[in-house]
């Protein structure tokens, strides 16, 4: 039997709880300052900053996130209308900018694994329960989704910010190797974290 492939990373898409019951699209509405100047895209983690506004946070091995960043609603600068965006334009000025940000540490987050870059890797079953860092690509201003990925290199290290809690089974490939995961937040996440901002 052929199974799916994965063509490329596609950022953190929330699907169940770590319990089994099934992700119920709960947000936190949170602040972005006017004129910001990066794109976040759905699917990219975020963190709290000074001032309390959210800010992209870069997947790596360094990670302190709040959540992961679903879509903003901000009054346009040009047309004064308010708009819904799955992607925040780098440089907006709009004073009223706020993003849906899925910010529980217990959700479980489907992500693509790649051995570098957009380059989709995988992991093997000896993964399972092991850490890995995040993969920081560029999204896509024409979708407005992510391209984050996970790490295909897997460690005990407790302070990579994500855990492995499930294997992909649908998108194996042809070598038997595990090319999305469920993974839940591990280390960093500032829910979580007893030092404040």
């Amino acid at each position: 039997m052929a199974y799916p492939t994965v063509s490329g990373p596609y950022g953190l898409v929330p699907v169940k709880m770590v319990s089994g019951t099934p992700y119920a699209g709960v947000t936190r509405l949170y602040s972005i300052a006017s004129g910001y100047a990066a794109n976040i895209f759905k699917g990219d983690a975020v963190k709290l900053v000074t001032g309390g506004t959210v800010e992209v946070d870069t997947a790596d091995a360094a990670m302190t996130p709040i959540g992961v960043f679903m879509g903003c609603t901000y009054t346009d600068p040009n047309s004064k209308q308010k708009l819904f965006s799955n992607y925040w334009p780098t440089g907006t000025v709009a004073a009223d900018a706020q993003a849906y940000v899925v910010d529980a540490t217990d959700v479980l987050f489907k992500v693509a694994v790649v051995s570098s870059g957009t380059t989709i890797g995988d992991l093997a079953l000896t993964d399972l329960g092991a850490n890995v860092a995040g993969v920081q690509n560029t999204g896509s201003t024409a979708t407005g989704n992510s391209a984050v990925a996970i790490s295909d290199t897997s460690a005990t290290t407790n302070t990579l910010p994500f855990r492995i809690v499930e294997l992909v089974e649908e998108t194996k490939n042809a070598s038997g190797g595990y090319t999305e995961a469920l993974v839940k937040w591990n280390a960093g996440h500032q829910m979580s974290n007893t030092t404040g901002v």
